[in-house]
């Protein structure tokens, strides 16, 4: 590996998937996380409302996701003589699928989920409960995700079109990650959102003086 990537990992926790609900409890919002393993991805509302078709309908998914991972992950592909070929991967907004997160965290056992922007509460009351954390991904950072793919394990559902597909990756420092959310309630979205309501009131008293002073001029 080339040294000079070794710096941006300095002080990130490499963990090995699939990781157990022990290791999971472990992390905290904040912590900086390295994925080596497979997981498996979507972008599409369409992929997680067939998702939650073959949950009422008790039928397994064609690729398992128990105890696994599910991020909101969009990916670039092509078709090659029949391979299938992941070029990029970027997050997509997580906040999308807040209707379908509580009852998939819950059902597959998930241990990870993650994309950017968050979910909402009822999300991370799944994720504590389940023993799950939310990973935020770099938004922008394609270029750095995508260099973490080491291989195409699996890939579901070819009618989709291939961002919405369901896919399963073999990734190999995948990262870093930041844990937005943690398994035991805490959430960095939440800190930043009350940090920026506390200073509400400093910045329009700011922008008043500034509008004022422009005024008298």
């Amino acid at each position: 590996m080339d040294p000079k990537a070794d710096s941006w990992m300095d002080g990130a926790i490499r963990l090995q998937l699939p990781i157990s609900e022990a290791d999971v409890r472990k992390l905290k919002a904040g912590d900086f996380v390295l994925l080596d393993g497979e997981i498996v991805l979507t972008a599409g509302l369409p992929t997680f409302e067939r998702i939650q078709d073959y949950v009422a309908a008790n039928q397994p998914l064609p690729i398992d996701i128990t105890g696994g991972t599910l991020f909101h992950l969009g990916s670039y592909s092509q078709e090659v003589d029949g391979k299938f070929e992941v070029l990029y991967m970027n997050p997509t907004t997580s906040t999308r699928f807040n209707p379908f997160m509580p009852d998939f965290i819950r059902h597959f056992g998930l241990r990870m989920v993650g994309g950017k922007g968050g979910l909402d509460q009822a999300s991370a009351d799944a994720m504590k409960e389940v023993g799950c954390v939310y990973l935020s991904f770099l938004g922008g950072g394609a270029a750095l995700h995508s260099a973490a793919i080491k291989a195409v394990v699996q890939v579901a559902w070819d009618d989709l079109v291939a961002h919405y597909r369901l896919v399963k990756l073999r990734v190999e420092a995948l990262g870093p990650l930041v844990v937005g959310i943690d398994s035991h309630g805490n959430s960095s979205f939440e800190q930043l959102s009350r940090q920026a309501e506390d200073r509400m009131p400093e910045i329009l008293r700011g922008l008043d003086e500034a509008r004022a002073k422009t005024e008298t001029k």
